[in-house]
């Protein structure tokens, strides 16, 4: 008698993308042992920095983990959907190294900087006088700021706020006098303005 020949059982649905979309942790070290190299290899491929590469890697399995309830197996497989995602990460990281091409030839374009640092003097003058400001009236304080700090003259700020030239005379002439009145007040040694602090012009 002939015997029949069995089929062997059909295999078990592999059930890891439903897993990883559930949350399961063991899901997602098997992924990442599963699928890591293919992600890798995406990156390597199109990234010259190895670094960047396996940066680039656990960026999209960690992307992939917090996002797993937008994957939807019915639209394609769970190596596709995280290949998908690497490539986004790979175009993310070649935009930011762009950015950062272009800052570092920005800064090596720059004049190189002064030996010597600012006068300490004048540093403390410029910071007992942002202080002072700071208690004078809104108006008062705004003429001074722009006349001390930008370096403007009274025709140039009455231009900037359209506030008559005369109001800005006004308000810079008051300005001065509450400065110097708090200065006699706190004891300030007499002396010179601090510099850049404005005159009358």
């Amino acid at each position: 008698m002939t015997a029949v020949r069995q089929e062997p059982d059909p295999p078990a649905q592999d059930d890891l993308a439903d897993r990883f979309r559930a949350g399961d942790e063991t899901a997602l070290r098997e992924a990442y042992d599963r699928y890591g190299r293919a992600v890798l290899h995406l990156a390597t491929s199109t990234l010259a920095n190895r670094s960047d590469a396996e940066d680039v890697t656990q960026a999209t399995f960690v992307a992939a983990w917090l996002g797993r309830e937008t994957f939807d197996p019915t639209k394609g497989s769970l190596i596709g959907w995280l290949l998908g995602i690497g490539r986004r990460k790979v175009i993310d990281r070649l935009r930011a190294s762009a950015r950062e091409t272009r800052v570092v030839e920005t800064v090596r374009q720059l004049p190189d900087p002064t030996t010597t640092g600012p006068d300490p003097d004048a540093v403390v003058d410029r910071l007992v006088v942002a202080d002072e400001l700071a208690r004078l009236p809104d108006d008062q304080r705004r003429m001074l700021e722009l006349a001390f700090y930008d370096d403007l003259t009274h025709q140039q700020i009455a231009a900037m706020t359209g506030v008559p030239l005369g109001t800005v005379k006004s308000h810079i002439r008051r300005g001065m006098a509450s400065l110097k009145r708090r200065w006699e007040v706190d004891g300030a040694a007499p002396g010179p303005r601090p510099a850049g602090l404005p005159g009358a012009r």
